[in-house]
């Protein structure tokens, strides 16, 4: 299953963690494919590696990077509050994000504003881009933020590890709640009530695997 036919616009899915070491190593046990290192979020007090999920969708693990100093804030995504991994949320990559932006805020959904960010890859390689700010995104994580890579290479046309993705799904008290949102940014995601949660299921060498 292509990651982009099955869930509309998607651009990567983050999994958080307070331990980046031993969830790299966990996500290695458990599928047979090892995340390539991504870079680091400087000030930020972050650093990630990537997998990529088959066409222009990856993986971002993203967790506390010991080699920075402590940031002035809190760090990215709330893996500060982690006792352990968690699929945190996701994001999509619409063909214009700041139309896709006034369109969202037109049908009563406000993704927030948008933002510049940057890291360098291992080899020095600087990436730009640009997001809707977290802020004042549905607590939930659901709901996913928006990203433009602008002129920058995509991160998963950098020869990353591929474990295609073969579902991505999630539970929410109140999934009509969660629709409409969806639908004002112009993708959707299977939802089933439940507790808040997002999964994956991904195809590797040892056989599907889920990440919750």
């Amino acid at each position: 299953m292509n990651a982009n036919a099955s869930v509309p616009l998607l651009d990567h899915l983050v999994l958080a963690t307070p331990d980046l070491v031993a969830t790299v190593a966990d996500f290695a046990r458990r599928t047979g494919v090892t995340p390539a290192p991504g870079g680091v979020h400087v000030g930020l007090g972050t650093r990630n590696h990537l997998v990529g999920l088959g066409g222009t969708s990856y993986l971002e693990i993203i967790g506390p990077d010991p080699e920075q100093p402590e940031p002035s804030g809190p760090r990215p995504f709330g893996v500060d509050g982690l006792a352990a991994p968690r699929t945190i949320t996701w994001a999509i990559s619409p063909s214009d994000l700041d139309a896709t932006v006034a369109a969202a805020r037109a049908r009563g959904y406000d993704p927030g504003d948008v933002r510049a960010m940057s890291r360098r890859r291992p080899d020095g390689t600087l990436l730009e881009w640009r997001l809707t700010d977290g802020a004042s995104a549905h607590p939930s994580g659901l709901v996913p933020f928006l990203i433009d890579w602008g002129a920058s290479a995509h991160p998963s046309a950098s020869g990353l590890p591929v474990t295609p993705l073969l579902a991505l799904s999630a539970t929410a008290p109140d999934p009509d709640e969660i629709r409409p949102l969806l639908t004002a940014l112009g993708t959707d995601l299977a939802l089933t009530e439940g507790p808040v949660g997002l999964s994956f299921m991904v195809e590797t060498p040892r056989g599907p695997v889920t990440f919750g």
